[in-house]
């Protein structure tokens, strides 16, 4: 497949606008709320799939191996450095800059280039205009514990949202632009979602989770591309 087909097939044709609008997100390891305001952008139907990131980086990381399975056991490093060679096949400015000193990220959420969602995007987006713990019920939509066979399954089997989003929940976390709490955790990222081996529990629209972003690799944690309008 010619990176041309890719980039009209999927990074363009495949991203759904998703809407302006607010969100209230939360966490309840402090007992906080707080509302974000979203403007429009553009969001991945699916998580990024294998065949896709071997296109752009000539690697397949993957503990699970299928072309259209989602890719994983990606760091927050290798997901933005993707985002960045990504932008630069597209002649789009990249969103990230890694300090080579100190390998500190930086996010430019101004750029036009592909980045990931900012985790109020993440959740904003995966609610689709819906109110409850999740938007549908959870056999329909996500790949879980209870029946992923303890394994990644190919993105758009399960039912999407109302905005025509697949895999939000299961199959595998997606990691978010965001630090986490730089006070408590210093330069940990968000992760959204949950993954195949989850318990139902784990798997609603706020829950977070978080960890380092240039360490921490696992077989049920992937990510999906956003870009800004």
């Amino acid at each position: 497949m010619n990176f041309n087909n890719i980039q009209n097939a999927i990074v363009l044709d495949q991203m759904v606008e998703i809407p302006k609008g607010t969100v209230q997100l939360r966490d309840d390891r402090i007992k906080e709320k707080w509302a974000v305001e979203i403007e429009p952008f553009l969001l991945l139907k699916f998580p990024v799939t294998q065949d896709l990131y071997f296109e752009i980086t000539n690697e397949n990381p993957s503990t699970f191996k299928g072309n259209r399975l989602p890719v994983e056991t990606v760091t927050f490093k290798e997901a933005v450095t993707f985002c960045n060679k990504l932008s630069e096949r597209n002649r789009l400015t990249p969103c990230y800059v890694v300090q080579t000193d100190n390998e500190e990220i930086i996010f430019d959420k101004s750029a036009n280039g592909i980045r990931l969602p900012t985790e109020a995007e993440w959740e904003y987006a995966c609610r689709a205009g819906t109110t409850g713990i999740r938007y549908g019920e959870l056999e329909l939509i996500a790949w879980y514990k209870d029946n992923s066979g303890n394994r990644t399954h190919s993105v758009g089997q399960k039912m999407p949202n109302n905005w025509g989003l697949y895999d939000m929940f299961g199959n595998v976390w997606e990691w978010c632009s965001d630090l986490y709490d730089t006070e408590v955790y210093g330069s940990y990222r968000i992760f959204r979602g949950g993954g195949f081996c989850d318990v139902e529990r784990s798997l609603m629209a706020t829950t977070r989770r978080r960890s380092h972003p240039l360490k921490f690799k696992i077989d049920d944690l992937g990510f999906r591309i956003a870009k800004n309008k």
